[in-house]
């Protein structure tokens, strides 16, 4: 045994090597290049994040955020109630398609909000708070039901039983033992809302940019490295500060109570529960299910009625693309086929180091691109990887780099827990009967972590499916994606552009939504096993 400890300590630095070396070249060195840009080359354009319009975009971008995550909790609470404490037939089903919207590609969610808006109706706030309650209200069922769903239901019969009402009880009782929860989704869903940027850049026009889509203004648009570099460090900034306030809140939120396992103390509904809780979810069902099935009626749409034609044009040649709109289908699936092959690698061996060695430093590390703007991040490519030795801007294989980054965390989130739940015992108890090492993975590590790593590739595949802010920047013009080609389409004027980028969201939308469903069926039955 001591013969094998220094080529399994060798094995561990490596596995927490790599990883790191992978996010210092692809995520630290291209925001210190966007760094180097808008501090030392060019100076700071103090005139440029001083002046009255920038001031505009900040507050537009704080205030958006903010009546964002408001709606979100504020309508996301009921729905959360119902799936956290109630038994009901397809309640698995619920909590999976809850889930779709987050994952969805932005340019699709705002494809079929135009599709919802009516004919000749203007873009602006009111279509960007709705489609960040659509994308959001997942967190808030997720994070805050998950919390919800194992308070010992005895502190609100003594409530009761003490006479508080069922205002009083939720006021008094409720909301406080939700604070850590609501605390947390709170700052997740401004943090998304904050850093939006295919939602507002679609739906909120050039009327209405954010610090997200002004940067992209400056950079793709106008050419003004300097003033896109000096605004990425602005938002770069803000976020910092929305975290440290985040984690302020969180921590200061936070209280004890007595927990149960999660789903044992469902019940069926009695009383006015009865019709409380069929009408939250058929509500929460219409409110969910109009933009997508707005999308794919926009999709069959034609001047003759309504056909397949829209969905046969994704195989001719148009003049917003320089290749067949099918074609992106086709880089989309490659691209993100690799980046989830590459997030399952970097990821793999992150959490594998984490599990095993507590490598709190790299779990940090890791999570850094989530908090990172996606745009900044786009930005930051065009700026590092555009001259020798590293000239990698004409590489269309540069997509799948940016995508797995964003998907990197998600696979450390889903097998790092994986790996810890391995009773350890088990692995010296097969040693000492003389398993091999080889045989011990083989026989106790791999039927979970292969598990595991099956989850994290289905979350992974959907996320690459749907990167745009970085892709947009990278995305070579004939080796287009599918959220670049939307994006394309909708650009231009014209009700076939616009039926081609419902055709193309109605294809991707599909794509997700059953990588997503495989990927909850499998965590469910994972959760099962063990």
């Amino acid at each position: 045994m001591d013969r094998d400890r220094p080529p399994l300590r060798a094995a561990r630095a490596a596995a927490a090597a790599l990883p790191a070396l992978f996010l210092a070249l692809f995520f630290a060195y291209p925001l210190a290049t966007i760094l180097e840009r808008g501090l030392w080359e060019d100076g700071l354009p103090l005139d440029l994040l001083g002046s009255r319009s920038t001031l505009e975009i900040v507050w537009f971008t704080v205030w958006q955020a903010a009546a964002s995550t408001a709606l979100t909790l504020l309508l996301g609470l009921p729905l959360a109630w119902v799936i956290a404490r109630f038994a009901f037939s397809g309640r698995a089903l619920v909590r999976s398609l809850v889930l779709v919207p987050f994952v969805l590609p932005t340019t699709v969610v705002a494809a079929a909000f135009l599709a919802v808006l009516p004919a000749g109706a203007e873009r602006g706030i009111g279509p960007i708070l709705a489609a960040h309650v659509f994308f959001n209200v997942a967190v808030v069922v997720r994070v805050v039901g998950s919390w919800w769903g194992r308070i010992e239901g005895g502190v609100w019969e003594a409530a009761a039983t003490l006479g508080a009402g069922p205002v009083r009880r939720f006021t008094a009782v409720t909301l406080p033992l939700l604070r850590p929860a609501l605390a947390a989704a709170a700052s997740l869903v401004f943090l998304f809302s904050f850093t939006s940027f295919g939602v507002i850049l679609i739906l909120g026009g050039p009327t209405r940019p954010t610090l997200e889509t002004e940067i992209y203004n400056q950079a793709a648009r106008l050419f003004d490295l300097q003033a896109a570099a000096g605004l990425s460090l602005l938002q770069l900034t803000a976020i910092a500060l929305v975290l440290a306030v985040a984690g302020r809140l969180e921590r200061r939120a936070g209280v004890v109570v007595a927990v149960a396992p999660e789903g044992e103390i469902l019940r069926r509904p009695r009383g006015a529960e009865r019709v409380v809780v069929p009408a939250v979810l058929l509500s929460f069902g219409l409110a969910l299910a109009l933009p997508p099935l707005a999308l794919v009626e926009r999709s069959l749409s034609t001047p003759t009625g309504y056909g397949l034609d829209l969905f046969r044009l994704l195989g001719e040649e148009t003049a917003a693309l320089l290749v067949p709109p099918w074609h992106a289908v086709v880089n989309s699936l490659l691209f993100a086929g690799a980046a989830t092959a590459l997030a399952l690698l970097v990821g793999g061996l992150a959490a594998a180091a984490i599990a095993r060695s507590g490598a709190l430093w790299l779990d940090t590390l890791v999570m850094l691109p989530l908090g990172a703007s996606a745009v900044m991040l786009g930005f930051g490519f065009v700026l590092a990887f555009d001259d020798p030795p590293l000239d990698l801007r004409g590489s269309p294989w540069l997509v799948p780099v940016a995508q797995a980054l964003v998907a990197a965390p998600f696979v450390v989130r889903i097998v790092a827990p994986a790996l810890r739940a391995i009773d350890e015992s088990l692995r010296e108890a097969a040693a000492v009967l003389g398993a091999s090492p080889a045989r011990v993975w083989r026989e106790i590590d791999a039927p979970i972590v292969l598990r595991a790593l099956g989850v994290a590739a289905g979350f992974a595949f959907a996320i690459s499916l749907g990167e745009f802010g970085a892709t947009v920047f990278i995305a070579q013009s004939d080796w287009p994606t599918v959220p670049v080609a939307i994006f394309r389409f909708l650009g231009r004027p014209g009700a076939v552009n616009a039926g081609l980028a419902a055709a193309l969201g109605v294809v991707l939308m599909a794509l997700t939504v059953a990588t997503v469903l495989v990927a909850d069926r499998v965590t469910s039955v994972r959760r099962g096993a063990l």
